[in-house]
């Protein structure tokens, strides 16, 4: 196989932190760098953690607000469901396609690529004529958002291996703030009685957040990677190595189960709620903003120190666990107080599973490979976003409201299991 070895990782700092280098450049003045220069030198992974927030508020004014804006467009409730999974298919087909073609490429050009396109598509939904052309904007607009594991690779080629961890939850809080600002913007700036009409300026925000999103790729993001001629490795082969390496198959596995779950409830959600309790657009954003702070923080706060003291492995077993319970006390729960605070609990768990899902499979990965591996990881979870709505929607209507918490959960405790087996692997590996 015929690899380019990729640059020195820099000691770029995590989001929060200053800069270590200090070193001078054309781009001073006077002996003190300009602010062109302060961005080059401490902002790439800030960008990194604006392109993955923008793409997560694009998805995310959608979220609570996706079976009224298709209502709006006659559809009924297995189209809402589709909606969402036209989206996570166009993931499944961009997610190891752009991470493949950025091992070859670089991470910029994938990511300017990627970023530019939502511009478009989210202009294009805004005006979806009716719910069929709305279902394959969906699906174009998850083409453009599969650039998640572009955006790991990158940070993971900019950070030595004990930094992966802490700087993937930084990738996962922007994930979780897209769910706090997204749906909130969503459910105050949309005004269903005016129609599709009126949903049109979440989604002009959404690509405006886009543009500017692409500008700062643009100007202030510095390549990773050396470009080679190399041909990326193909799909198959990717998953067959992934198939063959006793960690990365577990957790692959891992990420479908609990993707399905977390899709089914991103899906259900607003339905589930309206029949409980008859809950409407604005009630349901405000628990979603609940869900992304209760996340954030523990992604910013609370992540890498746990996971500096017990492992990504102990810990993407007790999230995965904790998550689980969330779904199942939710589903025995009869109060209405207590939804907002048995979601805040099932977000604490499910804060810090993306993180030490994607350390682990960027450790056990080459180099040359990671941003291929990651992908295929992106695009299991995003076979199980395609799914988790659909079996959710099913069990919805079969099953009445509360069949998707009961389908959620058991997806949650059998991720947990295997979670459990990649612990015990790996201390076998690291004692042997």
């Amino acid at each position: 196989m015929s690899v380019t070895k990729p640059q020195p990782p820099r000691p770029e700092p995590s989001v929060s932190g200053p800069d270590a280098e200090t070193a001078t450049s054309p781009d001073t003045k006077g002996g003190k760098p300009t602010l062109r220069r302060a961005i080059m030198d401490n902002g790439a992974l800030s960008v990194m953690f604006a392109v993955v927030f923008i793409n997560l508020v694009g998805f995310g004014l959608l979220v609570p607000l996706m079976p009224f804006f298709a209502q709006t467009l006659n559809a009924g409730p297995w189209q809402v469901t589709l909606m969402f999974a036209a989206y996570s298919l166009g993931q499944f087909f961009a997610e190891p396609l752009w991470g493949s073609l950025s091992d070859k490429w670089g991470r910029k050009p994938v990511l300017l690529i990627t970023t530019a396109s939502n511009i478009l598509f989210y202009v294009l939904l805004a005006f979806a004529p009716n719910v069929w052309w709305a279902i394959a904007i969906r699906f174009l607009n998850g083409i453009g958002s599969g650039n998640v594991s572009c955006i790991q690779s990158y940070v993971s080629d900019m950070s030595e291996p004990h930094q992966r961890a802490g700087r993937m939850s930084l990738i996962g809080a922007a994930f979780s703030l897209g769910f706090v600002i997204g749906p909130v913007m969503g459910g105050f700036l949309a005004h269903e009685e005016a129609g599709a009409a009126g949903f049109r300026l979440p989604l002009f925000l959404a690509a405006g957040l886009s543009a500017v999103a692409t500008l700062g790729i643009l100007f202030y993001v510095r390549e990773s990677r050396v470009r080679t001629h190399a041909a990326p490795q193909n799909f198959r082969a990717t998953l067959a190595e992934a198939r063959r390496h006793p960690i990365i198959s577990r957790l692959i596995l891992s990420t479908l189960f609990y993707m399905a779950a977390l899709a089914g409830l991103e899906a259900t959600f607003g339905l589930w709620a309206k029949a409980r309790y008859d809950w409407g657009p604005r009630e349901v954003s405000l628990v979603f903003l609940f869900i992304g702070v209760t996340a954030a923080l523990m992604q910013m706060v609370f992540t890498r120190p746990l996971v500096r003291r017990y492992g990504e492995a102990r810990i993407l077993v007790l999230g995965l666990s904790v998550f689980g319970m969330g779904f199942f006390l939710q589903g025995i729960n009869q109060i209405p107080m207590l939804v907002t605070p048995l979601v805040m609990l099932a977000a604490l768990g499910q804060a810090v599973i993306f993180a030490s899902i994607s350390a682990i499979i960027s450790k056990s990965t080459a180099t040359d490979r990671q941003g291929a591996m990651l992908g295929l990881n992106q695009s299991t979870g995003a076979i199980a976003r395609i799914a988790g709505p659909v079996v959710a929607g099913f069990l919805f209507s079969q099953m009445g409201a509360d069949g998707p918490l009961w389908f959620c959960a058991l997806m949650c405790f059998t991720a947990a299991l295997l979670a459990l087996r990649v612990s015990q692997v790996e201390r076998r590996l690291h004692s042997g």
